[in-house]
C-alpha cells in the first residue's frame, strides 16, 4: 500500500533533480569510438532530461588534454557543458551539484 509519506518521499529526488536544470543543458560528449560503456553514459544523462551530442574520435586524449584534464585521470569519454568538463562516468548528483554551483555564481 502506497501512503502519502511513502509517495512525498519518493518524489523528492525528482523535485531536486528537476530544480537545477530547469531548462535542458546542452551537452557534447566526446568518446572512443570502440568503446561501449559511452553510449551508456549518454544514456543515463538523456535519461536526467541532458541534450546530449555524442561524437566519437579517435583524438580523444588530445581533447582531454586541451581541456585540462591530466593523462592520469583521463576516462574513455570527456563530456562539455557549457565552458566546465566532466571526464568519466560522473555521477548525476555530481553534475547537479555543479549546474547547481553555476548557477548560483551567475546570481
Amino acid at each position: 500500500m502506497i501512503t502519502r509519506r511513502l509517495l512525498l518521499l519518493s518524489a523528492v529526488p525528482l523535485a531536486m533533480t528537476g530544480s537545477v536544470r530547469a531548462a535542458s543543458v546542452a551537452v557534447t560528449l566526446y568518446k572512443n569510438p570502440e568503446c561501449g560503456c559511452c553510449e551508456g553514459y549518454v544514456a543515463y544523462l538523456r535519461h536526467y532530461g541532458f541534450e546530449v551530442t555524442s561524437k566519437a574520435t579517435n583524438d580523444l586524449a588530445e581533447i582531454s588534454r586541451k581541456a585540462g584534464i591530466p593523462a592520469e585521470l583521463q576516462g574513455c569519454h570527456t563530456a562539455f557543458l557549457d565552458d566546465y568538463v566532466v571526464d568519466g562516468h560522473v555521477p548525476i548528483e555530481a553534475i547537479d551539484k555543479l549546474l547547481a554551483d553555476i548557477q548560483q555564481s551567475k546570481a
